[in-house]
């Protein structure tokens, strides 16, 4: 919360700087290309800006990208993260909306602070070779000592907070499903305290050795997409198909490591062009293995379907074996799905739209957000609850 005030009082400072002139500053200095909410498809990427993106680009980007590949926190499937909070929940009623509402408010209202900065930052700095500093320069010029020292302070609490959480994910990944399953079945909790205080040691290590790699935050991105590229569809389809299994995972993440390593060594094929066959290697692998390596066993999967309810054809044949009632048709929780996405971008556009535009400009975007509140209502309304705890 400090690190979100932090940054609306920077936003604040900077538009209100002589040299931006507020909001209107922004709109007569800047092209007006800028403000676009959808880039420009079309042309090379040579010849791309900004503002423009290859066709290419734009099918990895919007038609695979967002469903296909893993990056931590921001899973196809939801992730630890986010199952933490709903797990935390009061029911699943408070879960669902405890959720929606984190989405909202992380793509909606969060990123506007940031990018008005942003904006500002190319009025104030235009010549910067190191476009990645332009933020931090902003706050060093236009934020007042106080707030500077707070907004800093917030920043590093939030930045190590992060490394902590990555570091105790993998190491309890390491620790209690690899270490603890294979090699010290009947080590006492001491010696696992140990093992996961080195773990993360080396952990540590690693990822510093790993910064000497990287030249920039968009290559860091670009080698956890790439990396975890065709991870995302089965994270997705466990959801969905009995069929898939453990090892229906594990070949995903072999298969999509390997072939990102066999593209950097013996192709020039660049990103995003990368994520199409590292998506298509990936899926035909684990699909493979899936049909190789046999399913859970039926008694699981029937107690697994009896308490979750999973949706989709997928299901089926357990739930005629389990004799529950059918799972809920997939086309019911696509419409949920778009009516949700409808609810996100709405709200995104119409905030951006009343920034740069007119009240009249973001009327439309209200209402489309408005009938996508209301009929989420209405779903959830006619939703039978199951209570998880308390």
């Amino acid at each position: 919360s400090l690190a979100m005030i932090g940054t609306i009082v920077l936003a604040w400072f900077v538009l209100h700087t002589p040299a931006v002139g507020g909001i209107n500053g922004l709109l007569e200095t800047l092209p007006e290309s800028t403000f676009q909410f959808l880039p420009t498809v079309g042309g090379n990427a040579a010849a791309s800006d900004a503002f423009t993106l290859p066709l290419t680009t734009f099918i990895a980007f919007v038609g695979v990208q967002w469903w296909a590949s893993w990056y931590p926190g921001q899973e196809a499937s939801g992730g630890g993260y986010i199952a933490q909070r709903m797990m935390s929940s009061k029911d699943e009623r408070h879960s669902l909306l405890a959720t929606l509402w984190f989405t909202i408010a992380h793509y909606c209202v969060r990123p506007w602070p940031w990018i008005l900065v942003g904006l500002a930052s190319v009025v104030l700095y235009p010549t910067a070779i190191d476009r990645e500093a332009a933020y931090v320069m902003a706050l060093r010029d236009h934020l007042p000592e106080g707030w500077r020292g707070l907004l800093l302070a917030a920043f590093f609490a939030a930045y190590m907070s992060t490394i902590g959480t990555q570091l105790n994910w993998g190491c309890s990944y390491i620790i209690n499903d690899f270490y603890k399953r294979f090699f010290r079945t009947q080590a006492t909790e001491s010696h696992y305290i140990r093992a996961s205080r080195i773990t993360t040691l080396l952990l540590m290590l690693l990822g510093g050795v790993a910064t000497f790699y990287l030249e920039s935050i968009r290559q860091a991105w670009e080698f956890i997409l790439e990396s975890g590229a065709g991870i995302g569809l089965v994270l997705i389809l466990r959801w969905y198909w009995w069929r898939v299994n453990a090892w229906s995972e594990i070949a995903a993440l072999i298969a999509s490591v390997a072939g990102f390593v066999y593209l950097k060594i013996f192709t020039e094929v660049a990103f995003p062009s990368t994520l199409l066959y590292l998506v298509s290697w990936t899926t035909v692998c684990w699909l493979v293995i899936t049909f190789l390596t046999p399913a859970e066993p039926l008694d699981h999967l029937i107690k697994f379907y009896r308490r979750v309810r999973p949706g989709g054809p997928g299901w089926r044949r357990i739930a005629r074996l389990s004799g529950e009632p059918p799972p809920e048709s997939i086309a019911i929780a696509l419409v949920d799905w778009v009516a949700g996405c409808s609810l996100v971008y709405s709200t995104l556009f119409g905030i951006g739209a009343l920034l740069f535009r007119s009240t009249f400009a973001a009327i439309p975007y209200a209402v489309c957000a408005l009938a996508s509140s209301l009929f989420i209502h209405y779903r959830l309304s006619r939703r039978e609850w199951t209570r998880t705890n308390g």
